[in-house]
C-alpha cells in the first residue's frame, strides 16, 4: 500500500483524527475536572413573591409586543426550575419570550422543618392561587395560562379542577402522571403492604433529598455511569460537554419534600389512584379532572422512565375540555423539556398552540 493509495490516505486521516481526539480528550479532561459548576438560569428575572419554599419569578420581557395572556410555569416539587432555562439556546423560557410571551415561574426551595405540614391543599389552594393573583396584578390581565411539568402538572390539574370558574385560560401539562398505578417501579417501591409511609414521615418530618435522589437513581442504576462514559468519549466536543455539565448539575440538584405532602401524595394518588378515579378531594373541594373545561395540551415523552407513557396517557380522556391536544414525542422525561427534540418539536408546538389561544 503506497502513500498515493486512496484507501491508505483515508486510513491515515482516520488515525490522525483519533490521535487528535485522544489528545484533546486528555487535555480537556483536566479542565473538566477542575471546572467550577456551570452557570445556569441566565435569563434575567425578578423575584415577585416569596413564601417559605415557594418562589415566584417574573422573567423580564424582551419584546415590545407580547401576547395578552401571561404564562405561569409550575415546576415539579423535587427539582429546580432552571431546567426551563439551562443555557442560551437550551432555554424554553427564552424561546417563549422571544416569541412574544410574558413568562412567570413558580419555583421551589428546600422546605424547612417548620414547613413539614405542607400538603396538597397548601400547594393547590394557597400557593398557586396566591401566585396567580400576583401575576394578574403585575401583568394587568385577568386570565393566565399555566404550564406544569411532572408533579407541577399534577398540582396544576388539581388547581384547575378545584377552580373551574377561576382565571385559568389555557393549561399545558408536560409529562404529567394521571394513572398512578402505572408508575412502574415507583409504584412497586411504595407498595402499601410493605411501605410504612406514616413511620417515615412521622420520624423525619422532611423527606431528605438523598431519599428522593436514590429513588430516581434506582430507576436506571447504570445511567450515571453510562453518562460519564459518554462524556469522556466526547470530551473533545465542547458543545456536548457544555450540555452534559448543565444537565448533570440539574439532575443532581434534588429538593427534599414536606412530609405531609409526601404522605398525602403516596396515600391519595399512588395507593388509591384518586386523580384517575375522579374522587380526589382537597380541602373539601372536588378535584375531579372532569371539572376542567379550559383548552388543554399534554406533551408526553414516549420513552419516559420516570412517568411512563401509560401513566400520562389517560389525561385527555378525563378532562371535559372540547379543545384538547396530545403531543407524543420520542425522548425521555428531561430531554422533552431541554433536549434537541424539545428545541425542534416541543417548543414550537407549544408556542403555536398557546399563541392561537393567548390573544
Amino acid at each position: 500500500m503506497t502513500a498515493k493509495d486512496p484507501s491508505g490516505a483515508a486510513i491515515s486521516e482516520r488515525i490522525n483524527a483519533m490521535v487528535e481526539r485522544s489528545i484533546q480528550r486528555s487535555v480537556k479532561g483536566l479542565d473538566f475536572i477542575r471546572a467550577s459548576s456551570p452557570v445556569v438560569g441566565q435569563t434575567p428575572k425578578v423575584l415577585l413573591h416569596e413564601q417559605g419554599t415557594l418562589k415566584l419569578y417574573h422573567y423580564l420581557p424582551t419584546e415590545d409586543e407580547i401576547y395578552r395572556v401571561p404564562i405561569v410555569i409550575v415546576m415539579a416539587t423535587t427539582n429546580r426550575g432552571y431546567l426551563f432555562d439551562l443555557a442560551p439556546g437550551q432555554s424554553m423560557v427564552q424561546y417563549l419570550m422571544t416569541n412574544g410571551f410574558d413568562v412567570y415561574m413558580i419555583d421551589w426551595d428546600a422546605p424547612g422543618l417548620h414547613e413539614r405540614g405542607l400538603d396538597l391543599g397548601t400547594y393547590t389552594q394557597d400557593f398557586i392561587p396566591t401566585c396567580i393573583e400576583h401575576v394578574m396584578q403585575e401583568s394587568g390581565e385577568d386570565e393566565v395560562s399555566i404550564m406544569g411539568y411532572c408533579m407541577g402538572g399534577v398540582l396544576s390539574l388539581i388547581y384547575a379542577a378545584t377552580h373551574a370558574d377561576g382565571p385559568l385560560k389555557n393549561l399545558v401539562c408536560l409529562t404529567t402522571p394521571v394513572d398512578w398505578h402505572e408508575m412502574g417501579l415507583f409504584r412497586q417501591w411504595c407498595d402499601e403492604r410493605f411501605f410504612d409511609v406514616d413511620r417515615l414521615v412521622d420520624t423525619v418530618g422532611i423527606i431528605p433529598e438523598e431519599f428522593i435522589a436514590a429513588g430516581f437513581d434506582m430507576l436506571r442504576p447504570a445511567q450515571k455511569l453510562a453518562g460519564r462514559t459518554r462524556v469522556w468519549e466526547q470530551m473533545w466536543n465542547d458543545e456536548y460537554v457544555k450540555s452534559y455539565r448543565a444537565f448533570d448539575r440539574w439532575g443532581n440538584d434534588i429538593l427534599p419534600l414536606a412530609g405531609e405532602y409526601y404522605r398525602e401524595t403516596t396515600r391519595e394518588l399512588m395507593w388509591r389512584n384518586k386523580l384517575l378515579r375522579g374522587n380526589l378531594e382537597v380541602r373539601g373541594r372536588s378535584a375531579d379532572l372532569a371539572n376542567i373545561t379550559v383548552p388543554v395540551m399534554h406533551a408526553i415523552a414516549e420513552h419516559d422512565h420516570i412517568v411512563p407513557y401509560a401513566a400520562s396517557k389517560p389525561l385527555l380522556e378525563k378532562v371535559s375540555s372540547e379543545d384538547r391536544e396530545e403531543l407524543v414525542l420520542k425522548g425521555g422525561h428531561v430531554s422533552l423539556i431541554a433536549g434537541p427534540n424539545a428545541v425542534r418539536r416541543m417548543w414550537p408546538a407549544v408556542n403555536t398552540w398557546l399563541s392561537e389561544r393567548s390573544i
